[in-house]
């Protein structure tokens, strides 16, 4: 198990080269609106996706990619692309996927190529015998610590705000790791309709730091 976190920590770092510093999910746009302005707004926008948006249904891509016998994987990445809910919400997913395969291929000896960023850390845990339930709450916590850090720069939130934003979620984090590792395809589902349209205005936002 120690292992696996240090590997999970590697995988899952902001240093690992997937690009993600570069993405915000929509959030850019939320807080260009207005919606987002505080510690609480973000704690409030965060817990949505978390419980019933996109990275839940990350957390549950990842899963069936890693049960996925091998001729399925495609089935399941094809459902990843299908369910982006946005031309850049696609884009994140597609080419933070594709770099996450790249490195995995060159450092780790993992053959992986073309697959969506979810299906990508699933496949390579397997791979690599990693713990399911851990390996998708660290993911869970990374996509938290991004988002977090992306609202650090621009709601402006202090470093210690985002700390204790990251803090309060890692027992959401941990709950949603347990609660889809039953998950099938057929549990995918999102509802947080609100960070699905400005994602969408985020494509035509006139000024911009984050690519989505």
């Amino acid at each position: 198990m120690t292992t696996d976190v240090l590997t999970l920590s590697q995988l899952l770092s902001p240093s690992f080269p997937v690009g993600a510093f570069a993405y915000s999910n929509g959030l850019e746009t939320a807080i260009e609106t207005g919606t987002i302005t505080s510690t609480s707004d973000l704690n409030n926008w965060l817990t949505a996706l978390l419980t019933f948006g996109g990275a839940r249904a990350d957390a549950v891509l990842l899963f069936t990619a890693y049960h996925a016998d091998a001729s399925h994987v495609s089935t399941v990445d094809a459902s990843a692309r299908a369910f982006a809910a946005s031309k850049e919400r696609l884009m994140e997913t597609d080419l933070q996927g594709a770099a996450f395969c790249d490195t995995v291929r060159d450092v780790f000896d993992v053959p992986l190529s073309g697959l969506t960023y979810p299906v990508a850390v699933g496949r390579t845990a397997k791979a690599l015998k990693l713990d399911l339930e851990l390996t998708t709450a660290m993911f869970l916590q990374a996509f938290v610590g991004n988002l977090t850090a992306a609202a650090m720069r621009l709601v402006p939130l202090g470093q210690t705000d985002g700390q204790r934003v990251q803090t309060q979620l890692k027992p959401l984090c941990l709950s949603v790791a347990q609660d889809v590792q039953t998950a099938t395809l057929d549990d995918l589902h999102a509802t947080t309709f609100m960070s699905d349209i400005t994602a969408m205005l985020h494509e035509t936002q006139y000024s911009r730091v984050f690519r989505t």
